[in-house]
């Protein structure tokens, strides 16, 4: 398979901490404002300077808020002139076909490989909707996947609680990795793509459990006054969405969620589509949560295997970088408008992610009827 130009991913989401300490050390260099009739300096009181600091830090956290919103990312795109657009379009789209236009390059990468299959789910799996706990797959979709599973191990890798996705989801034969890659069980009955019977079961950020707990219930109080703002404890996060906050609201979550924070030095600030998500400071994410479960799989040292991994959030770039660094598989985004992105590849929406599923699930089958009748 060709290799391909990708546009190297920004900042991930959330909030960029070199901003932060730039933003900062401007404002403690600069201890005076020269006036500007009078050559008299005037000096910022510790009261005014921690006020200019709090101010830039909420500035910051709405403006990364807006970065994250899909509206945002298209009501950019309709005010640049068009040749514009379409030329950064096509050149996008250049560096990430499609995944169903170029399904012949990628058969032909795939031959005589180990596939393993890894899917985000909202926004992936199942359509992003204005509800968080109504995201539900369509009986078609998981039908999809549990063709796919039948030939390849498959895994769900998602920021949601792994309970949670299992009870969207409701395929037993899978994979869960839930609270970004943080809560990994495998099938209870164990898999037939690992030798023996143990179940894989990992929870490399247990110790934060009680916190997390404790910073849901918090956040949960501290933002009822804030309308349409909506708190979810996915067991090792805590997410805040605001999806159906007003904008001119924004500043204020920012800054309930800030000083919630700030009394948790062990927890970190990350960012998804239209939510704050609150996570322990581990050195664990959707990339180390593929790598885990390709060990697991008994895939590391393998040089034929080839893994898959589809999805549509900033949170998914970890596990696109863990396969640009192996020289292995591909990534798919799944984005109707172009953005920053290690994948290789691109699908518009969840159901070109089934159609991908069914082509793929049809291939097997064909090469497998080859087979058998060599």
């Amino acid at each position: 398979m060709k290799k391909r130009n990708v546009v190297v991913s920004g900042p991930r989401s959330a909030l960029s901490l070199a901003t932060m300490k730039a933003a900062a050390a401007a404002v403690s260099n600069s201890s005076i404002l020269a006036a500007p009739a009078a050559h008299k300096p005037r000096f910022i009181t510790i009261s005014q300077k921690k006020q200019i600091l709090k101010d830039l830090e909420i500035s910051t956290w709405v403006d990364s808020m807006r970065a994250s919103s899909p509206t945002h990312i298209h009501s950019t795109a309709t005010t640049s002139p068009p040749d514009v657009m379409d030329n950064i379009r096509s050149s996008w789209l250049m560096d990430h076909p499609s995944a169903l236009e170029m399904f012949q390059e990628i058969m032909g990468a795939m031959k005589g490989k180990q596939i393993a299959m890894f899917l985000d789910y909202d926004g992936t799996l199942s359509p992003i909707v204005d509800d968080p706990d109504r995201a539900f797959m369509s009986d078609t979709m998981r039908r999809a996947v549990r063709k796919v599973a039948t030939h390849f191990p498959t895994a769900i890798v998602t920021g949601r609680c792994r309970d949670k996705v299992y009870d969207f989801v409701r395929l037993a034969e899978l994979y869960y990795a839930g609270s970004h890659g943080m809560d990994i069980k495998g099938p209870a009955k164990g898999s037939k793509y690992i030798k023996g019977s143990q179940t894989v079961f990992f929870q490399p950020a247990g110790e934060f459990l009680p916190m997390i707990d404790e910073v849901y219930k918090v956040l949960q109080e501290k933002t009822r006054s804030i309308l349409g703002a909506y708190v979810e404890n996915n067991k090792f996060c805590v997410s805040v969405h605001f999806r159906h906050v007003d904008e001119k609201k924004w500043s204020d979550l920012a800054n309930v969620v800030r000083l919630v924070l700030k009394e948790y030095p062990k927890l970190q600030l990350n960012q998804g589509r239209k939510v704050l998500e609150i996570r322990p400071i581990i050195k664990w994410d959707k990339g180390k949560a593929l790598e885990f479960l390709l060990e697991s799989l008994g895939f590391v040292n393998c040089t034929d295997v080839f893994p898959i991994y589809i999805g549509d959030d900033s949170s998914d770039e970890d596990a696109f970088k863990v396969l640009r660094d192996r020289g292995q598989g591909i990534g798919i985004v799944v984005s109707k408008v172009p953005k920053p992105t290690l994948a290789s590849y691109h699908l518009r929406e969840p159901s070109e992610v089934m159609d991908f599923l069914q082509r793929l699930f049809k291939w097997k089958r064909l090469s497998l009827g080859r087979q058998f009748r060599t």
